[in-house]
């Protein structure tokens, strides 16, 4: 019996279209190693994760994050780190490698601002329209700077309510402009890491650190300090930068380029901002809770701050301009007047 005509071609048609399929390349999925310094429920981790996420669902799945089970670099080694490809994500604090980095100290300095965010957004603003800026970061795709929120003192002596109050304590800070802000003000400090603070006071070694209020729960710390003084706008601020290995970021294919690029800038600058401000109220109720006395520096007390620390800005400005920032003291002013104008 003779098979139809169509019956005949139906093996050929789908073997036809099975090597159809088969010769149809899959959409590539690219995976992205997450480093983090601090602890899994820091506000860092879980932003960059809920930034990761964001890009998941984007890219359909075509971009994951893989979250390291530990930091491929303490902290100072951190950009070096991620501009040789030992991660491809992570984030790190400018001053922890002092020297380096100029520009970002612009965002350090005393009484600039009450919020993380319009500090973060300000900052990121002032990095895309400033060439400067972009050249002390070579080597690494930045996808935002930003801020924590304003620093405050914490010790586990006394109150501070005057300069003198901090002399004959010992101080722990992160570097930057913070370092030149303390010995401006005669204390007596040394550098190291945030992850050492617990550690450092619970030993007696230090008696006091300069933090935002965020990090005395996020570093366990609130059963030491027993003593923290809040200054408006802040005694200083740390600047941070946000980045991607640039080669894989160079690897990608150009519409999921655009989906990094959709994310980052301004969108993670504000996202990390806002973070740290509702943690910063979290911490404020926490310590609360956990006894510490809060002492509002008065107005003699900001005024001396800022006659003991004006000659830093003095000096920044000409080690900015020494590094290609023209106008810088203009740029510090339009700084200052861009955060209040995001704070109203």
């Amino acid at each position: 019996m003779m098979l139809p005509r169509f019956a005949l071609r139906a093996p050929l048609i789908a073997a036809a279209l099975g090597w159809a399929v088969a010769a149809t390349p899959a959409l590539a999925q690219t995976t992205l190693t997450l480093s983090s310094w601090v602890p899994p429920s820091h506000m860092l981790s879980e932003t960059q994760n809920e930034w990761c996420a964001l890009l998941e669902q984007k890219s359909a799945g075509r971009i994951k994050c893989k979250l390291l089970p530990r930091a491929v670099a303490a902290p100072p080694g951190t950009f070096d780190a991620v501009r040789n490809g030992l991660a491809d994500l992570s984030f790190t604090v400018h001053g922890y490698t002092p020297g380096r980095f100029v520009m970002p100290q612009i965002a350090e300095f005393p009484f600039l601002g009450n919020s993380a965010e319009a500090s973060s957004v300000a900052l990121q603003r002032l990095f895309a329209r400033t060439p400067a800026f972009a050249d002390e970061h070579k080597g690494v795709k930045v996808l935002a700077l930003f801020t924590h929120g304003p620093g405050m003192v914490f010790n586990t002596k006394r109150p501070v309510l005057k300069i003198d109050d901090m002399t004959g304590l010992k101080w722990r800070v992160g570097g930057g402009m913070v370092n030149d802000i303390t010995k401006a003000l005669g204390m007596n400090v040394t550098l190291k890491p945030s992850t050492e603070n617990y550690e450092l006071l619970s030993s007696g070694v230090l008696d006091g650190t300069l933090f935002p209020a965020e990090s005395v729960e996020a570093f366990k710390i609130d059963k030491v300090v027993r003593h923290a003084t809040t200054f408006p706008g802040g005694l200083y601020n740390t600047s941070f930068v946000f980045m991607m290995n640039q080669a894989k970021y160079d690897a990608l294919a150009p519409d999921l380029q655009k989906l990094v690029d959709a994310q980052s800038g301004e969108f993670a600058a504000r996202m990390l901002g806002r973070g740290w401000d509702k943690v910063d109220r979290r911490g404020m109720a926490f310590m609360q809770a956990s006894g510490v006395a809060f002492a509002p520096a008065d107005a003699p007390f900001v005024a001396a701050v800022k006659a003991k620390t004006a000659g830093l800005e003095v000096a920044w400005v000409k080690a900015a301009e020494a590094k290609g920032l023209k106008e810088a003291k203009k740029v510090l002013a339009d700084y200052r007047a861009e955060i209040a104008k995001l704070e109203k």
